[in-house]
Parts: C-alpha cells; sequence; structure tokens
C-alpha cells in the first residue's frame, strides 16, 4: 500500500487540471483495500475512489479527503473460455487488445474509451451501440464498510443509463467477468479500426477532455442541442465547447476546473432557457 500527500489531481484525470488532494492511497491487493475501507468507515473519512480518471475533475480548491486508487495488481487480465476475467484497474483499451488476441468478440465498442474497466462499471459506460451491461456477467466488489465481499451477477448490477447499482451501494469494484464470444480476429480488429477512425474523425481527441460531458436527455442529443443553441465554440478562460463535436468540454489550454464549471454552468442555462431541456452532467464534479 503507497500513501501519498497533497496530490496534485490534475496528473490523475483527463482534463489535466483541478485542485489537490489531501491524501492518496494506492492499494495493491483486494486485503489492503478491505483494512482501508475498514479504516474509513470507522473514522468517518471523505475519500473518493479513483480509476483513469476520465470522468472526474475535482474543484480548484481541491478535495480534503483520501483518493483511493487501485494498484498494478488490479490490472490482470485471463481468458477463461469465452470469458475475460479482469481485474477492475485495467484500462479498457487492454481488455480490447487481450479480446482481440484471443479472439473474442464483443467489446469492440468499449476498444475506444479512455477509461478503466472498474469505471466504465461503475457508470455502464457505451459507445457506437453498447454498453458495459451487455458483456458484464459478475463483477467482484469490496463493499464500502470494508465488511466483506460480494459477487453481484449483471443483473443485479441493476444497469442502466450511465448508472449501475454501484452508484447506490459504493461498493467498488475489484474484478469483472465479460461475457463474450469466439470471433474472427481479422473482423474484430476491422471493427475497431473502423470505430477509431471515427472517434478521431468526430471527437477532439487532441485535447484534454473527459469525453461526452454531459448525459442524454431523454428523447434529445446533448450535442445538438448545444450546437442548435449556437454554443459550439463558446469558451470560459481556458476551457471551450469543442468546435469539431459539441457535446464536449475541452481544456483548449491552462484551463481551470472552475472555468470548466462556469462554461457547463452557461450552457445548461443557455440550452435550458432555449429548449426547456435540463442537461445533466456525466462527468463526476469533487471537491471542496
Amino acid at each position: 500500500m503507497e500513501r501519498l500527500e497533497n496530490v496534485d489531481m490534475g496528473q490523475y484525470t483527463s482534463f489535466r487540471t483541478g485542485g489537490r488532494a489531501r491524501e492518496m492511497v494506492v492499494c495493491e491487493t483486494a486485503e489492503e483495500l478491505l483494512g482501508l475501507m475498514r479504516s474509513i468507515h470507522e473514522s468517518g473519512s471523505r475519500y473518493i475512489v479513483l480509476g483513469n480518471g476520465s470522468n472526474t475533475l475535482i474543484c480548484d480548491a481541491g478535495f480534503d479527503g483520501i483518493v483511493v486508487r487501485l494498484g498494478e495488481a488490479f490490472t490482470e487480465i485471463r481468458r477463461e473460455g469465452d470469458r475475460l476475467l479482469c481485474g477492475s484497474g485495467a484500462l479498457l483499451s487492454a481488455v480490447a487488445r487481450k479480446a482481440l488476441a484471443e479472439g473474442l468478440s464483443g467489446f469492440e465498442f468499449a476498444s475506444g474509451i479512455p477509461g478503466s474497466l472498474g469505471g466504465a462499471v461503475f457508470m455502464n459506460a457505451g459507445a457506437y451501440g453498447g454498453e458495459m451491461k451487455d458483456i458484464v456477467e459478475e463483477v467482484t466488489v469490496v463493499r464500502r464498510d470494508g465488511s466483506g465481499t460480494a459477487v453481484l451477477t449483471g443483473e443485479e448490477m441493476d444497469f442502466s443509463y450511465r448508472h449501475s447499482i454501484l452508484e447506490k451501494t459504493g461498493d467498488i469494484a475489484v474484478s469483472v467477468k465479460l461475457r463474450l464470444t469466439a470471433g474472427d480476429p481479422q473482423k474484430i480488429s476491422a471493427e475497431m479500426a473502423e470505430l477509431a477512425r471515427r472517434r478521431n474523425e468526430k471527437q477532439p481527441v487532441q485535447y484534454p477532455s473527459c469525453g461526452s460531458f454531459f448525459k442524454r436527455p431523454e428523447g434529445y442529443f446533448a450535442g445538438k442541442l448545444i450546437q442548435d443553441a449556437g454554443l459550439k465554440g463558446l469558451t470560459v478562460g481556458g476551457a471551450q465547447v469543442s468546435e469539431l463535436h459539441s457535446g464536449f468540454i475541452i481544456n483548449r489550454g491552462g484551463a481551470t476546473a472552475s472555468d470548466i464549471i462556469d462554461l457547463m454552468h452557461l450552457v445548461q442555462n443557455i440550452v435550458y432557457d432555449k429548449f426547456g431541456v435540463r442537461l445533466e452532467p456525466e462527468v463526476r464534479i469533487i471537491g471542496d
């Protein structure tokens, strides 16, 4: 177990900005994580669990609590039949490479999502018509109070749009069993390449961001609402509504977390005034 103090969270989040956390603890085993969560529960300390930081923004004032991260031991990926057993710290890109190498299909949709498997399961991440709920068979979790572990089926995960039961329980995914199907490696590779081409062509991948910033409102698309409101390219400080894809807020350079949050509020207010639709952030905003 590694403990760090006064941590610059801009180094751990894909927006590449934000304040400092009082403490970061990196656990290397489920036993270490159980002990840490028991300690946090007993002390009543504030904490967050952070994966690859691709969907999290820490406020400029920082976070006066503990950031819990999973170490290298949680990145193992192995095959069992048509299943992949993955540590929740594994990056989605690494899982996709393993699936391709093993000739297993079903994970292509997630191959370009820049996050960890644990984070993807937590929010039921999806892209290009696929979602984690389509392929998750089981999730092993550490209880938020450190009282033990449990294995949840895909049904028990209560997946819905950008939601899982973990948002409610606070339990921490430590491993995930994915249900895939045997496929042709050439076709899998071609599908991944095509999705990567579409992503690179239509999304501002060269700038720090958290991907799609807002959830999709029922019956609408957030990016189209923002574009139709005339907000493409709108800038606050170093933060900008992407000129390539209006659903993205990007760090053009030197953006503070406050710039991003102020731009978020501006977009929300204008879209609501014009269309009566309330945009909700998909990004977790954490801090003081």
